[in-house]
Parts: structure tokens; sequence; C-alpha cells
């Protein structure tokens, strides 16, 4: 297995929409076990294909303290949302220390493909719950960030760079 390069914001490569797998072969369950190796070594609970510059609609998450508890969601689709939660997020492609709070749904249930092709549904709250809509949206080429309201995208941008300029 390889860790990959997690892209970094203002990459453009982050803002563009996944496409759908096609068919889920070889390639593709390497991409999955790499993508679980290069979570696991930034210490994230989720990393969406987007994040390391390959455009199909993947992600990987793994919220449990245990971490032995991998979920695989190929052409993820949200079905039904519930209730909001208003937690703080950060995000591997966003930089360390650069957190803030974001509405999401409490809860939700989502439909995906798993490794083998064999299609689910999965009931999702709290933790897990944001993961889902977070690393969506990464597949969608929107960043938790874009849901700041103006003043905090500033202010969130401004640590970005503070974080960028420290990493050099």
């Amino acid at each position: 297995m390889t860790i990959l390069t997690v892209l970094q914001h203002p990459d453009p490569r982050l803002r563009v929409k996944a496409s759908p797998v096609v068919a889920i072969d070889e390639s593709i369950r390497r991409i999955v076990a790499d993508m679980y190796e290069t979570m696991y070594d930034h210490r994230g609970v989720g990393l969406a294909a987007t994040q390391v510059g390959i455009h199909q609609r993947i992600f990987v998450m793994d919220v449990s303290e245990t971490r032995d508890q991998r979920v695989c969601a190929i052409n993820p689709e949200i079905l039904t949302r519930e209730g909001k939660q208003f937690e703080a997020e950060g995000c591997l492609s966003v930089g360390a220390g650069v957190y803030d709070k974001v509405e999401r749904a409490l809860r939700l249930r989502f439909r995906a493909l798993d490794i083998h092709g064999k299609p689910y549904e999965m009931d999702a709250e709290n933790l897990m719950a944001a993961c889902v809509q977070h690393e969506i949206d990464h597949l969608d080429g929107i960043l938790f960030i874009h849901h700041l309201s103006r003043i905090k995208q500033e202010r969130a941008l401004k640590r970005i760079e503070k974080v960028q300029r420290r990493a050099l």
C-alpha cells in the first residue's frame, strides 16, 4: 500500500466534482487500500478520493476509537437527513489546527457500493453523520470552510496561510 499525497487548499483540484465509478476493479480496490493507509497515517477519520487528486466518487472513513471499523463508500448518496448538529470540523486538506463549527444533519441514511460492488444502505449519526456529509462535500468540490460565513472564511483562510507558512 502507498501513502498518497493529500492536496492542500487552495489547490484547484479540490474544487473538481468527482465522477461516478463505472466499474469496481483491481485499480479501484488499490485506490481504496491506499486511501485507508493515507487516512490512518494522517490520523484522519475520513478521506475522499478528491483529496488525493482522484476525481472518482469514493470515500473511506473510520470514526471508531479503536480504528478498526472501516467504511468504504463508492458512489455514495444521502437518502435522508434528520436533526441538526453544530460541531467543530477540521480537514486534512485545510491544515492542522484549522477548525470551525459547521451545521450538519445529526442523523442520516446513505446508500453506496462497497469494495466488491455490492450496494448497501447505512444509518449514521453524530460524528459519523458529519463525516459522511463532509466527505460527500469533497466529492462535490466543496470544503468545510465554504459552509462558513464570509468573516469566518476570511479568518480560516488567514489561519490556513499561517499554517502553510510554518510548514515551509
